[in-house]
């Protein structure tokens, strides 16, 4: 069973390493669709925030498994709609950073509280996040193609998340989670200073 888990888990991060080959610059984006794909890799603040979502709702175990990546990824829609249509959502980048450095914290601590309280957690983050991909979709770009892009990448990135979550629940190591979750944290501290 271990061994399944493990080879679950290391399938579920190889998923990624093509995306994130292609969010380097110089790659042509030639579809909506790929541009809002690409937008959740090509930041580090991203990634974490969204690999840590899925950690979280691993290690709660239970409906939190679905119901907070699907907060955030329905949030996170929400908050690049507002943004296309010009809806100004305060502090977009202070709220990204701060979402790293809560999720790393909410780890560390190993945060347990009701499934819609951390569903409600997840979502008010994701407005920060939704914002930040709506504010810098391409002019040229599809909304729906866009928002269905960025979305799947993120659904990727909690699965990613989930995976991990659930190789450390097989070899019962929770210290791991806490000790991704003060990297996590550690992380966006840095990001918060350059």
């Amino acid at each position: 069973m271990r061994s399944h888990t493990l080879k679950m888990g290391l399938v579920a991060l190889f998923a990624t390493i093509p995306a994130l080959a292609l969010a380097h610059p110089g790659h042509e984006h030639t579809t909506s669709f790929m541009s809002g794909f690409m937008h959740p890799m090509g930041g580090l603040d991203h990634l974490l925030a969204m690999l840590a979502i899925g950690l979280w709702a691993a290690s709660l175990g239970g409906r939190a498994l679905w119901a907070i990546p699907t907060a955030f990824v329905g949030t996170m829609l929400v908050g690049g709609g507002l943004a296309v249509a010009g809806v100004q959502v305060p502090f977009i980048e202070q709220g990204i950073i701060l979402s790293v450095i809560l999720m790393g914290a909410l780890l560390v601590g190993a945060a347990r509280f009701p499934v819609a309280i951390c569903a409600g957690i997840a979502g008010l983050f994701a407005v920060f996040h939704g914002a930040a991909h709506g504010l810098e979709m391409p002019l040229n770009a599809n909304g729906a193609e866009y928002a269905l892009g960025f979305a799947a990448a993120t659904a990727l990135l909690h699965l990613v998340g989930i995976g991990f979550g659930a190789v450390i629940a097989r070899f019962q190591a929770p210290i791991i989670t806490r000790v991704t979750g003060s990297l996590i944290a550690i992380a966006g501290l840095f990001l918060a200073l350059i």
